[in-house]
């Protein structure tokens, strides 16, 4: 990811304002911040499912701005909708998404996912028929299906019971492992550290703090929140 002078606004109120962010291969940073800070607007933006108003974007090396559908296709996405269809299966939400990015082997990734992330003995029900911790886990399948190399994660944990947070935990390390890059928003402060390279916090619609967790003790992480959101997380 590289962001420069990202702005977006909703009417009047400005979101994010003058935004710069950089993530290289194989990291994973976690951004913090109160609601109403502009986190999901941010994943919403660099996932082209927003556009910005003002700034410069590249995803992969694809400009957002003159090659969304290239930087789109190396994109996975968990957002707080499944973006899954509620009438069809689950196996049918995903074959449909196999066929959009064009993927021969569709029908073996979906079961290998799905498998892994124990919801293939729900792939042929309704997605509107799944509790919202199934409807998360088939929209991680969906979200790794293409083998993206940049993940963007809004809240990642809600619904997961404990078990499948550790398998999640698993494929992310896989994935950063593997040079994936991921963007994970949470109010988890424990879970955001424990699982990132890089921890950032969001405020005023920029980044107003940036650094390694190895050098951000779980002790110390409430206070320095604190000291920059002004709120106690």
């Amino acid at each position: 990811v590289r962001a420069t002078g990202v702005h977006k606004a909703y009417g009047d109120a400005g979101v994010l304002t003058g935004l710069n962010l950089e993530v290289p291969r194989g990291e994973t940073i976690t951004i913090f911040g109160p609601n109403g800070a502009g986190k999901t607007t941010l994943l919403r933006v660099l996932g082209s499912l927003t556009r910005p108003d003002r700034g410069e974007i590249a995803i992969n090396g694809f400009s957002l701005k003159e090659q969304a559908a290239f930087a789109r296709s190396t994109i996975g996405v968990v957002m707080h909708s499944s973006l899954l269809y509620g009438d069809p299966t689950a196996r049918e939400n995903l074959r449909f998404y196999g066929k959009l990015f064009g993927l021969g082997d569709a029908e073996d990734r979906i079961e290998t996912l799905a498998r892994r992330l124990n919801v293939a003995h729900r792939l042929d029900d309704k997605v509107r028929d799944l509790s919202h911790g199934l409807g998360k886990r088939v929209s991680f399948v969906r979200a790794l299906l293409h083998r993206p190399r940049l993940l963007l994660l809004d809240e990642p944990e809600s619904g997961l019971d404990q078990n499948t947070l550790g398998i999640f935990e698993e494929l992310l390390a896989e994935f950063r492992a593997g040079g994936g890059a991921t963007v994970l928003v949470t109010h988890s402060l424990e879970l955001g550290l424990a699982l990132s390279d890089r921890i950032a916090i969001l405020g005023g619609g920029r980044i107003v703090f940036d650094d390694r967790s190895e050098s951000v003790t779980i002790e110390e992480l409430p206070e320095i929140y604190r000291r920059f959101t002004g709120e106690v997380s």
